[in-house]
């Protein structure tokens, strides 16, 4: 490593303000700037592009003048329900990359865990993303990007057959409005197809894109296309990885944040949470933005993750017709560090514009601003001018989780020896999910064998999960055989997407068992269509209310402390104390009745009333 080199580049740019050193097998860059942006620039110019794994990765210790970084959102409560346990593996991070890897990991007979700060999995970057399954066209030869997309882009038909998610390999298209990029994008297309292996890659004529997207601008002389792409719900395939993993034993501790762990010659000996102490045998760490966070508690540092802001517009169904696949345009001069989005024709009927890229030293910054949006649609509307800002019924924003080297971090770690490192986890990472998964699995039971434990086959492990029925998919025959069954399937609670009573019900007793307004909302869409809740999330409340037999007031929207209603005004209502984020000794509106302890134990919630033999633990945010 000729870390002298990096250092004139950063002397030359930045003079001695910032500085770098060759330690831990790492560029560690050191100093204090003026700006995030040129933060950024610096660890980038010390970037050295060397082949996976085990490369050599920049390590971000600069400081900006007159700013605190903001800590980490944690749970706003403790309690021992997680105290003295003593998992196999613990996985840290309950997004696409922790919940794909618990269930892999269930394949086995081993005591898994998964936690994650949040209320509920797939809160960060796993659900705020636009559900590309990509084919892997514009990734760097030799990256573990590169290498991931293309098992994991294959494995799309038998996973989301097993876990019940619905997949459409629905295409991807490039348009090139220059005739002048013609000969540069068939090098391109060759480079793909034969040096990189991405083989389903091929020009078409303008006139074959247009019969295609027949809405698409006209002035679009030829495209790329890829038929391997398609799209999934991210947070949907997330929720089935996880369920999955829970009905084949593994336990899933939310709003559980790690808050620091106890090395002792290169082994994690405990992991302190707010919910106990653990001491897990091996620990994943899958935690995002906040995986270099993780690394550092365990004394394993190698890396820096600097977060990366993308912004997504979500239109009404009626948009759906304008656009039928993955759609964006090209120019001949090249983006460096995103693709530059592109309008996307989601599994559930809307059109996804987006995303932006913005770098932000906040990590849980999930603000939507005007000139994100507006910088999206000014690129995109390029495509069609029938895509308008007026069609948007929501929008949000993700934070992708990006290393300066811009690729995944798959690896042991270096310096302590228990730990599994899955980082760097953005674009795209929902798609190599399934294969990173394996990997890992892999690597983690052998890495419990080094260490003398036996690790066998678990012969009752079931792949597939059975999903709530989807009422408005269903023929009417289908329809009202439903409903004579349960005639709560035939309680329309939201008009805009078509949801039942029953389907709301079935979400609630799902095995992850989390009971807020947002929960149900991404598990069987109330609230997502035209009027986003307007009119059905009162109902919704009112049926989380019933069926946990809890005050209306106790319900939340999407974690403790977004409250909904704040009691009745009626004279007898009662009030209702919070302990350790669970309601306890509540007493119900109107009828005086007693719901005494509705924790029933530490480490057990409650489910509708009911004690959940394979319990979620702070599962129920109520």
């Amino acid at each position: 490593m000729n870390i002298s080199a990096v250092q004139k580049k950063l002397l030359k740019k930045y003079g001695d303000t910032v500085s770098a050193r060759f330690e831990n097998k790492s560029i560690v860059v050191s100093g204090m700037l003026d700006s995030w942006e040129a933060i950024i620039d610096a660890c980038r110019m010390c970037v050295v592009r060397q082949k996976q794994p085990r490369a050599v990765h920049v390590v971000n210790n600069i400081s900006l003048r007159g700013v605190q970084f903001p800590r980490m959102k944690t749970p706003p409560f403790f309690d021992n329900a997680l105290d003295g346990q003593t998992p196999d593996v613990l996985v840290i991070g309950a997004g696409i990359s922790g919940a794909s890897i618990a269930r892999e990991l269930t394949k086995w007979k081993l005591n898994v865990l998964l936690v994650d700060k949040e209320a509920d999995v797939a809160l960060h970057a796993s659900g705020r993303n636009d559900g590309e399954v990509h084919p892997g066209v514009d990734l760097r030869k030799g990256s573990l990007k590169q290498h991931y997309v293309l098992r994991g882009n294959a494995m799309y038909e038998r996973v989301c057959n097993e876990l019940s998610v619905p997949f459409k390999r629905c295409g991807q298209y490039v348009g090139f409005f220059e005739r002048a990029a013609f000969v540069p994008a068939l090098l391109y297309v060759l480079h793909r197809k034969y040096l990189c292996g991405v083989r389903d890659t091929k020009l078409i004529s303008g006139k074959a894109f247009h019969n295609a997207e027949p809405y698409a601008d006209a002035r679009i002389k030829f495209a790329m296309y890829n038929p391997s792409a398609g799209c999934v719900c991210p947070y949907g395939l997330t929720i089935a990885y996880a369920e999955n993993a829970a009905a084949n034993g593994a336990r899933i501790s939310l709003q559980t944040a790690v808050l620091g762990m106890e090395v002792v010659d290169g082994i994690i000996m405990s992991v302190v949470t707010n919910r106990g102490t653990v001491r897990p045998k091996i620990v994943i760490n899958a935690a995002g933005t906040f995986a270099d966070d993780v690394a550092q508690m365990a004394c394993d540092k190698f890396f820096s993750i600097h977060a990366r802001r993308g912004t997504n517009s979500i239109l009404d169904k009626k948009s759906g017709k304008f656009i039928n696949a993955i759609t964006s345009w090209k120019a001949l001069k090249n983006t460096a560090y995103t693709k530059g989005g592109g309008l996307l024709h989601t599994v559930h009927g809307n059109v996804l514009v987006g995303p932006d890229a913005v770098e932000t030293y906040e990590k849980e910054n999930f603000a939507t601003t005007q000139e994100s949006i507006d910088t999206v649609f000014a690129r995109q509307s390029r495509i069609s001018k029938n895509v308008s800002t007026s069609a948007i019924i929501t929008y949000f924003t993700g934070v992708r989780a990006a290393t300066f080297e811009e690729d995944f971090i798959i690896e042991r770690g270096r310096s302590t020896r228990n730990i599994i490192h899955c980082a760097g986890i953005q674009s795209p990472g929902l798609t190599t999910a399934p294969a990173v998964a394996l990997d890992i699995e892999a690597m983690a039971v052998a890495m419990l064998r080094e260490n003398g434990n036996t690790v066998e086959k678990n012969s009752s492990f079931n792949p597939c999960r059975n999903a709530i029925p989807v009422l408005r998919e269903m023929s009417d025959e289908e329809r009202d055989k439903k409903i004579k069954e349960n005639p709560d399937y035939g309680i329309i609670v939201c008009r805009c997407e078509e949801v039942s009573k029953g389907e709301i019900i079935d979400a609630l007793r799902s095995p992850l068992g989390v009971a807020t307004v947002d929960a149900v909302k991404k598990r069987v869409r109330p609230g997502m269509g035209r009027c986003q809740g307007g009119f059905c999330m009162p109902l919704v409340a009112q049926i989380i209310s019933e069926e946990l037999h809890v005050p209306l007031a106790a319900v939340r929207k999407c974690d403790i402390d977004s409250v909904i209603t704040f009691g009745s005004a009626k004279e007898n209502a009662a009030s209702c104390s919070a302990k350790n984020g669970v309601y306890d000794s509540c007493v119900a509106f109107d009828n005086g009745t007693a719901f005494d302890n509705l924790a029933l134990s530490d480490d057990c919630t409650a489910s509708g009333g009911r004690q959940n033999d394979k319990a979620t633990v702070g599962g129920a945010v109520l």
